[in-house]
């Protein structure tokens, strides 16, 4: 029932994106207005769909690891604490690691994001079962490990394929041009595909491919990591936690590095990108951290999920976390708004016909007569 519901859900929210978001007004949804220029013009700062879609797609990964970590048993306090941690190296990772690679500090990246994660996994954990034996958490049950780091990949699978909404909206991420692609390739995308339009896309004035019809590579990654997320969550909830690690973080990294070949932004120098390389070394890297863990012998309840999730901290957490999260990515830093306010006097009621004053009368040098 959880899978058919999350299913009901998600779809239409992603036939709504690929349908709807690679329109040109899609791009922003409100500006703030900051100053005034000597001519009575406003300028203003430009809120994003971009940053909005992230911060949705942040929240639904956040409430479907939570979901699954208790349902192992790992009580909502816990689950907060290891979110809070790996979000204060994920979060901020996203933009340096966009820089190392690609130069460019008004970027984000999910895959950096994710590698960072990846690193820092264990420690965390290691930290969070440290902590529990203080303070009012002592009579916590420890983080099992196999069990949060699949909870993180699906997690992660269900983030990342919802934020590639946002990529449609900037018109960031974009695939290469269909006629440019290989035959058995372009014939599948003649019907299906992005063709962009606006000036302050991304698409547009990096990649000079406004009004080219291109192969819907965020479309493609946001199926794709969704179904697996859906997938890998049925897996864990039966109790195969390798098998939903594995299936989450195998699939979905190598389709990272396949759907690059697909792609035409810029991506750092050379054949092979550095976010292609950090998806084969993450996958590497679980495989350890997996031979090190020992198997769980956890029951998995939803039951009890649905009751770590349904509780007012974690819905006030979650609900910071996206206000936290739109404020961070949602106010555009590479363009800028001008705005001319007016009154619209055909919307202003005026009386039809308006009493002039009456004059007074003036005397011979301007001023105003006395009455006699």
């Amino acid at each position: 029932m959880l899978i058919l519901g999350l299913s009901l859900l998600l779809a239409p929210y992603l036939r709504w994106g690929f349908t709807t978001l690679v329109g040109e007004r899609w791009q922003f949804f409100a500006t703030i207005p900051t100053h005034k220029d000597d001519d009575g013009r406003w300028h203003g700062v430009n809120l994003t769909f971009y940053g909005l879609l992230s911060a949705n797609a942040y929240v639904v990964a956040l409430a479907i690891f939570i979901l699954l970590c208790g349902s192992a048993g790992v009580s909502a306090p816990i689950s907060l604490l290891t979110l809070a941690l790996m979000l204060l190296v994920c979060v901020p990772a996203s933009r340096y690691v966009a820089w190392l690679v690609e130069r460019k500090w008004h970027s984000f990246t999910v895959g950096g994001a994710f590698f960072a994660g990846v690193v820092a996994a264990p420690a965390v954990i290691a930290i969070v079962n440290g902590a529990i034996g203080f303070g009012n958490m002592s009579a916590a049950t420890p983080v099992p490990v196999l069990p949060t780091l699949a909870a993180m990949a699906i997690a992660y699978a269900y983030g990342e394929g919802l934020g590639r909404l946002s990529c449609i909206s900037f018109g960031c991420c974009y695939g290469k041009p269909v006629d440019q692609a290989p035959d058995w390739v372009a014939r599948h995308f003649q019907r299906w595909n992005f063709t962009f339009f606006g000036n302050t896309r991304k698409v547009a004035y990096a990649g000079g491919l406004q009004g080219v019809k291109l192969i819907p590579i965020q479309a493609i990654t946001a199926l794709t990591y969704t179904l697996i997320g859906l997938l890998s969550t049925w897996l864990y909830l039966r109790g195969m936690i390798t098998a939903a690690l594995f299936t989450a973080l195998i699939v979905t990294q190598i389709w990272r590095f396949a759907s690059e070949m697909l792609r035409a932004d810029y991506r750092g120098d050379g054949r092979i990108s550095a976010y292609q390389i950090m998806a084969l070394v993450a996958i590497a890297l679980t495989g350890i951290y997996a031979l090190m863990a020992q198997e769980s012998s956890t029951t998995f309840r939803v039951i009890d999920g649905l009751s770590a999730l349904w509780n007012p901290a974690v819905i006030l957490s979650l609900l910071a976390v996206w206000v936290l999260i739109f404020t961070y990515m949602g106010r555009s830093t590479i363009t800028e708004a001008t705005l001319q306010v007016r009154v619209r006097t055909d919307q202003v009621r005026m009386p039809a016909t308006m009493a002039a004053p009456t004059p007074r009368p003036v005397n011979e040098v301007g001023s105003p007569s006395k009455p006699s």
